[in-house]
């Protein structure tokens, strides 16, 4: 039998896929940007097509940079970006609207007047979920009601619907697999987190035909084999997880109370609850973190929507920086008690504030501050986030005293130390970040036959560096005070 698994990796920015070996070193990668749209303010579109194009290109390139054949490639295991909806075609496998991102804001408007008629409290029993423009069944909705013919079509049972991953899916089997995942499906605020079934009164709600929903698996199941003229031979896709999920995966949080924090384009800490979903009084989501052999996992969840994408702002738009990793460097520059904070609430504020509203802000600028005094501000932004989400989960009756890091952030020094000075907890980064990747290749081996068990996968994890709390509760309560003042200035109150 062949060692080798391939992991798709469908993010926000860019398509990338690994091959891994069952030792989970990294065989080959290929990875290509795609497009972000932005048709108006708050909107946040991807062309569907140029994912599927740039995924495939991606597998490709990966078998490529491995050395291997498709037929020495045991299984294909997919993560991808979550809450992300696409519709299209049964018949042609053509999407019949641009994506609309997770980010997205256009349906805040329609979740307030949820909100006013009092339903949340009945969305979040049901989803674990807040009512909020995040997820995807207001996205959805907006498609039918608002692209000419899409109702009529879905109603006709012409048109599928799925994130990412069930879109990508459809398109490597050829059309013969119209499937998702517990972790995706969970996402979508149609789902009912504790019967683990597409909810009726959830789709009545938001007037969506079940025709168009794809059937749901547990994580490891067998999803079909992947078209043979794609990629030189039809590999079984034995895993499915939507992103955060993979990466608590990828970083072997198996057990109640292991917490990790991806640092990716946005910032999302998934707590591992266990058996038993934990419903959250503090602004945090109830969420599946995975689902094996019909057994339910869960974690709750704080999810803030700007953490690498900062960065990215600073480079792209401010042009601060020439290359994200020079923010390390002039933050060590800069005047540790630099009173300047950057609130990036680009597209609104995620938990615990869940205000859509909100819009970036600098705050406590003086004649003296610089270039490095703001691009500090930013990398602090993202460990003042992930302070309000431990608060919250110290709200909800948790105590973290150690979270698990990966993503791209996670290979900055200065932000993982700084992460553990303002959490006054130990910061882990594991010796390998792409944590994302390998929990996708870790389900679909476990299917596979590749693994064993799930002990025997959290063998498998290896230690980097630690990083341990430097300065005094002082300082700590100062830094965050002044966060919290600015987060306050931001949303007017």
């Amino acid at each position: 039998m062949s060692n080798y698994i391939l992991a798709i990796d469908q993010g926000t920015t860019s398509s990338r896929a690994l091959v891994f070996d069952t030792d989970s070193r990294i065989c080959g990668l290929g990875q290509a940007p795609f497009t972000q749209h932005y048709p108006a303010n708050g909107w946040v579109e991807h062309d569907g097509n140029e994912i599927w194009r740039t995924t495939l290109a991606s597998c490709q390139a990966a078998l490529t940079a491995a050395g291997i054949s498709a037929g020495q490639v045991a299984c294909i295991g997919i993560t991808n970006q979550r809450e992300t909806t696409v519709v299209w075609d049964r018949a042609t496998g053509e999407p019949v609207a641009p994506a609309i991102v997770w980010q997205d804001r256009r349906t805040s408007a329609y979740c307030e007047e949820l909100k006013q008629q009092g339903l949340e409290a009945t969305v979040q029993a049901k989803t674990g979920l807040l009512l909020d423009s995040y997820f995807s069944a207001t996205k959805l909705r907006w498609l039918l009601e608002n692209v000419p013919g899409l109702r009529a079509r879905a109603d006709r049972g012409e048109l599928a619907f799925g994130t990412i991953d069930t879109f990508l899916l459809w398109r490597l089997t050829g059309g013969r697999s119209h499937c998702t995942d517990a972790t995706n499906a969970s996402r979508t605020m149609l789902f009912n987190i504790h019967t683990q079934q597409w909810d009726s009164d959830l789709l009545a709600l938001f007037s969506i035909p079940q025709s168009l929903l794809p059937e749901v698996k547990d994580c490891a199941a067998d999803y079909g084999h992947s078209d043979s003229a794609l990629l030189g031979a039809a590999i079984p896709i034995t895993g499915i997880l939507g992103d955060q999920q993979a990466a608590a995966f990828g970083q072997c949080c198996f057990t109640a109370g292991l917490a990790k924090s991806t640092y990716g384009t946005g910032c999302f800490l998934l707590l591992n609850t266990g058996a038993s979903p934990l419903v959250s009084s503090a602004g945090l989501l109830t969420t599946v973190a995975y689902r094996l052999d019909g057994k339910t996992h869960y974690a709750i969840e704080g999810s803030i929507f700007m953490a690498g994408a900062t960065m990215q702002w600073l480079r792209d738009e401010l042009h601060l920086v020439d290359d994200v990793r020079e923010s390390e460097h002039l933050a060590r520059a800069t005047d540790p008690e630099s009173s300047v904070y950057l609130v990036p609430a680009f597209t609104g504020l995620g938990a615990p504030y869940w205000d859509a509203d909100a819009r970036g802000a600098i705050f406590g600028l003086t004649r003296d501050s610089n270039s490095g005094d703001i691009v500090t501000a930013a990398l602090m932004s993202v460990c003042y986030q992930t302070r309000d989400l431990v608060t919250a989960i110290a709200q909800d009756g948790t105590e973290l005293r150690q979270l698990r890091v990966d993503g791209g952030m996670a290979t900055n020094n200065f932000v993982l130390q700084m992460l553990a000075n303002v959490l006054d907890c130990e910061v882990l980064r594991p010796d390998i970040t792409e944590t994302t990747a390998l929990g996708a290749a870790y389900v679909a081996g476990l299917r596979a036959g590749l693994f064993a068990s799930l002990d025997s996968i959290s063998q498998h994890w290896r230690l980097d560096r630690a990083f341990q709390p430097e300065q005094d509760a002082g300082w700590r309560e100062r830094k965050y005070q002044g966060w919290l003042e600015a987060v306050r200035r931001t949303r007017g109150h």
